[in-house]
């Protein structure tokens, strides 16, 4: 017989069916040939769908850094923008809270402005009123009801209206700069808060950089000897993070985490509430000439709607900016604002910064950044040592070996054999 068996005989029978039935092309081992050209193609398609996977992991990974570095430069210059604006606007208009009733009112446009982009990115489209109870799911399963959004709009559009009138007090008495980044403390408050309430994990790191911005407080509230507006300005500062930290605290613990759609739901919400049921704030304080202007048409309505627009573009900015690319470099774009309103407060308003404020300045954005290191930042740490360790020893053992063998060749060229120590 002319055919070699197989270990399990199954090629042998495949190449007698082939004989027999007289296929066209045969030739003892075909089968067996063929199995083989097929394992071979599987391997070199698995290798390719390798190599596409690779490709477009390391493309998105590069859109995602670009996004990034834009989203980062946007953040805080929208940031810097809004502040700056403030202070400008303080020159003729002295009325802190309704700059704040009014630039929360802008907020109802988030909604409208995140269904226009859905709109020219989504392939399957939604009707608005669809889109709108979708996105209504973060106040629960039966969406948005009445009691729902008194219980649940009341507690935070107080919040942020109290935290966007003490940011904008805290103007008055201090620099753009110092309250820019006396606010950055809100990251370790939201850490001690979570860590109280939502019984978060314990990481030694962040109770460091606590310590610092609260170091870095004290520091700014002694830069002008703990009286004057200083000591205020900073009372008003950090009630602003304080406010602002409680704010997310109780975000997580009773709506959750929420996606872009639910957070523009979600802002459009409270800028309905504050038109509503806010309103009349700004006008008893009107009437009690607390905040007063002689008329309308006198308003700094440019500042004012400047103010507003970048206001809501950095609130934007922020929840797009976790879709687009990684959460940490929102916070960074954050914590670049403090550098950018002090290059604007040095060549524009010519302030001088004492060393004591410089110092705190830095020692709460140190801070800041300490509090995004990763909870397992120890062991990437400790992996990261030990794989450069590990290369360092290959690359002498390498360089060690290199050297022998060539030491080896000299003196074989020169008549003499290197024989090793035992």
């Amino acid at each position: 017989m002319d055919l070699k068996t197989a270990p399990n005989g199954v090629a042998t029978i495949e190449d007698r069916i082939l004989r027999i039935t007289g296929y066209y092309g045969y030739y003892p081992g075909y089968s067996t040939q063929k199995r083989g050209e097929v394992a071979q193609a599987n391997i070199e398609n698995n290798q390719e769908n390798q190599e596409k996977s690779w490709c477009q992991s390391c493309i998105s990974t590069f859109l995602k850094i670009v996004w990034g570095f834009l989203i980062i430069l946007s953040v805080s210059s929208s940031w810097v923008g809004t502040t700056q604006i403030v202070k400008i606007t303080y020159k003729n208009f002295h009325c802190p809270f309704f700059m704040t009733w009014f630039s929360t009112n802008w907020n109802i446009l988030f909604f409208p402005i995140y269904y226009s982009g859905y709109l020219a990115t989504a392939q399957e489209k939604q009707s608005p009123i669809k889109k709108f109870r979708e996105c209504s799911r973060i106040f629960g399963e039966d969406g948005l009801t009445l009691k729902l959004f008194l219980k649940r709009s009341a507690p935070f559009s107080i919040l942020w209206t109290l935290t966007n009138y003490l940011y904008l007090l805290a103007l008055r008495k201090l620099t753009a700069t110092d309250v820019s980044a006396l606010f950055c403390c809100n990251k370790a408050f939201v850490f001690l808060l979570s860590w109280i309430v939502l019984k978060d994990k314990f990481m030694g790191v962040r109770i460091v950089a606590a310590i610092m911005a609260i170091t870095g407080i004290v520091m700014m509230a002694y830069a002008d000897g703990f009286h004057g507006d200083s000591i205020i300005g900073v009372a008003l500062a950090v009630g602003s993070a304080s406010t602002s930290a409680l704010y997310k605290v109780l975000f997580k613990m009773f709506l959750g985490t929420a996606n872009f759609g639910e957070a523009a739901h979600f802002f459009s919400t409270l800028g309905f509430f504050n038109l509503i049921f806010i309103s009349c704030t700004p006008i008893i304080l009107y009437f009690t000439k607390v905040e007063y202007w002689s008329l309308f048409s006198t308003l700094p309505w440019g500042y004012l709607c400047g103010m507003a627009g970048l206001w809501l573009a950095f609130n934007i900015l922020v929840n797009v900016g976790v879709v687009l690319t990684y959460p940490i470099l929102i916070s960074i774009g954050t914590v670049l604002s403090v550098p950018g309103n002090a290059a604007v407060d040095l060549l524009k308003h010519e302030v001088i910064f004492s060393v004591v404020r410089l110092a705190a300045t830095i020692i709460i954005c140190i801070g800041f950044l300490l509090m995004l290191l990763p909870e397992e930042w120890d062991e990437i740490t400790l992996r990261f040592i030990n794989n450069l360790k590990e290369k360092k020893t290959e690359e002498h053992g390498e360089d060690t070996t290199e050297s022998s063998l060539y030491s080896r060749s000299r003196s074989r060229a020169n008549g003499t054999v290197s024989i090793p120590l035992s």
